[in-house]
């Protein structure tokens, strides 16, 4: 699509806003609103100035002018949008230094996704991703009145004792006076057990006009309103384009539901959380037209030595990813044990308790991948993406090998096997992962100087700030010491 052809569309649907959107470095999606005539008639197309020290980890209040230019080839219309004097456009750009004059280093999109991209390129490459997003319905959040399970159970919150009250936001299952979901038995829930499936139904309607196609959609494992919708496989940037447009999506139509949708990671206490696993293969040539370089079909589970190279890359650098893939506070209360979550730093075909599995669904070369399972919708793909690709090009320039598959299943690993099969263990809170990172050139190369420092001043702000915070479950465990 050329600016031509975008104003055509503008026109001929009488589009009265566009919503100019781009993402910050925490990766919470921003946007500003143009009337569509600016970009018809007037200058738009040509860029929209903006105040950068207001973003955060954008630029200081000394620096601030900053641009706004459209990537016209990611323009769509808001489907939900039919009121004549509503009808939206959303479209994304990326950010510019004053005058237009260079691609900022602050702006994960164009900077750090789009240089990995030509990075790639210039070798040859190109990068699928397919990431499998879950997230959470509920009827109503109030933060003043969750109900707090006093106890832990003794073995670290494995399930043994269900009994409330426990931290339970209103859910749709519940609060529709139908069946209950029991805990960690939501999967594949047909109806009328799984009431989300009108409103999944309706959201892949949305997200195929905006062109996020979807391959499936299920209630998934928890028991309120756990819900997963997988869109087929895209570039870097598209694919970061397009969890964009998922999240905005689901979220507004929630909001039309009375609802809301959260990808918050972990919003239940002894249930199973919110993850973003990413399927990712290289590809010499164009995704799917050339070769898929990780198929390998003389090989027992089809890899080649390159993918396994890759791998080998990934868990060189899993605990410095883990800043990035799992930026939030909250996600390191779904990186625990006995639920899902892939803790153990090891690889593995088919096996859901490795950080890396290799799935074995399809016997065909393009169908061969790894699934990254470390990953929560918290995250910001334009930075996690590359920093994954760049771990793993590092594991193939390096040859690192991943050694041997792990075939058991890791959670019942004792110790002293664990420590025999040299498989270590993920990061166990934020401020643990962004020390791994502050270590890892590699990964800081990808992002650049200026993500790089704005990212950790502003999660250990984050950090110092859950340190310092008074938490209900003290006052229970330390007010008759």
């Amino acid at each position: 699509m050329d600016v031509e052809q975008a104003k055509k569309i503008l026109q001929e649907n009488e589009i009265k806003q566009v919503l100019c959107a781009f993402a910050d470095v925490r990766g919470y999606l921003q946007t500003f609103s143009i009337p569509a005539r600016k970009f018809i008639e007037g200058g738009a197309f040509e860029g929209i100035g903006f105040d950068g020290s207001s973003i955060r980890g954008f630029k200081s209040i000394n620096e601030s002018d900053m641009v706004w230019i459209p990537d016209v080839s990611t323009l769509k219309i808001v489907p939900w949008e039919t009121d004549p004097v509503q009808k939206t456009a959303i479209m994304f750009g990326d950010v510019y230094e004053a005058w237009g004059s260079a691609q900022s280093d602050a702006d994960p999109r164009g900077y750090v996704a789009k240089r990995m991209e030509k990075k790639l390129a210039d070798m040859g490459l190109s990068a699928i991703f397919g990431p499998e997003i879950e997230f959470f319905l509920f009827e109503n959040v109030d933060p003043t009145k969750l109900i707090y399970d006093l106890w832990v159970s003794p073995n670290g919150g494995t399930g043994d004792s269900w009994g409330p009250p426990r931290v339970m936001p209103e859910s749709p299952e519940l609060a529709s006076g139908g069946f209950i979901i029991r805990p960690k038995e939501g999967y594949f829930r047909p109806p009328p057990e799984d009431t989300t499936i009108t409103y999944r139904n309706e959201l892949v309607d949305i997200l195929e006009k905006l062109d996020v196609m979807v391959e499936y959609h299920h209630h998934e494992v928890a028991t309120a309103g756990q819900v997963e919708l997988d869109f087929e496989p895209k570039t870097m940037v598209d694919v970061g384009d397009a969890f964009y447009l998922y999240k905005f999506a689901a979220k507004n139509l929630a909001a039309m539901y009375g609802m809301i949708a959260t990808f918050m990671p972990k919003p239940l206490y002894l249930d199973n959380a919110s993850g973003m696993h990413v399927h990712q293969s290289l590809w010499e040539g164009e995704p799917f037209k050339g070769k898929n370089i990780f198929a390998d079909p003389d090989d027992e589970y089809m890899l080649s030595q390159k993918a396994r190279y890759y791998i080998g890359g990934l868990l060189e650098h899993a605990k410095a990813l883990t800043a990035l893939t799992a930026p939030t506070v909250n996600s390191y209360k779904r990186l625990v044990p006995g639920f899902e979550a892939p803790i153990y730093i090891c690889w593995s075909p088919r096996n859901r308790s490795a950080l890396i599995r290799v799935p074995m669904y399809h016997k065909k070369p393009s169908a061969i991948r790894a699934e990254y399972r470390g990953v929560d919708p918290s995250t910001n793909p334009y930075l996690s993406l590359p920093a994954m690709v760049a771990a793993g090009l590092d594991g193939i320039k390096k040859k690192i090998e991943p050694g041997d598959p792990i075939m058991e299943d890791v959670y019942e690993l004792s110790p002293a096997r664990k420590r025999e099969l040299g498989i270590g263990e993920l990061p166990t809170t934020l401020r643990d992962a962004i020390d791994h990172l502050a270590t890892d050139e590699v990964i800081q190369d990808v992002l650049g100087t200026h993500i790089f420092d704005a990212f950790m001043e502003i999660k250990i702000d984050e950090w110092n700030q859950y340190c310092l915070y008074i938490t209900p479950w003290e006052f229970m465990k330390y007010l008759d010491i």
